[in-house]
């Protein structure tokens, strides 16, 4: 796979296309937050960050830093050929809800272990998802969870045309 039109990055930037696959995990030690329904639902400097080649950092939040009672679990599952089998959660705040807007890996493989009931937070349906206190943007794409800050650089997995990357 060539890196299409990769953005150089510049002084403290990442490339997106630097991350490895199979995707590596890290421990971020930063500040992470989710708001939703105007209520701060997850805030930690526990994370661990997800990097995978082509995709923006997805990070997992701990469940002790999580409103746990603002998720509800749903059938829905997907596989990752990385980490394992997904449970997705329902987020709702009274009567907000975002719909199969958060997962976890409850077994996860290996490799990933430390992941175990960590949670990810889609961007998009939260009111807004903070690293180090900069708003996030979302992935593109419907179905991918990274998160997008001033320090990384694509181009990234689920802008229109990378289906086949």
């Amino acid at each position: 796979m060539t890196d299409p039109d990769r953005a150089a990055p510049g002084a403290g930037q990442e490339s997106v296309w630097d991350y490895p696959r199979p995707p590596r995990m890290e421990h971020f030690d930063g500040r992470v937050r989710v708001v939703f329904a105007g209520t701060t639902i997850a805030d930690t400097r526990a994370a661990k960050r997800v990097l995978e080649t082509s995709h923006p950092p997805v990070y997992y939040i701990p469940p002790a830093d999580i409103k746990m009672e603002c998720l509800r679990p749903l059938e829905r599952a997907s596989w990752c050929e990385w980490k394992g089998s997904a449970q997705y959660f329902d987020v709702r705040m009274e009567d907000a809800v975002a719909t199969a807007a958060a997962w976890a890996y409850p077994d996860p493989t290996a490799g990933f272990t430390e992941l175990r009931d960590h949670v990810a937070f889609y961007a998009a349906p939260m009111d807004a998802c903070y690293v180090n206190d900069e708003r996030v943007a979302p992935q593109p794409g419907e179905f991918y969870g990274g998160w997008i800050t001033a320090n990384i650089v694509g181009p990234f997995k689920g802008e229109p045309g990378t289906r086949f990357w």
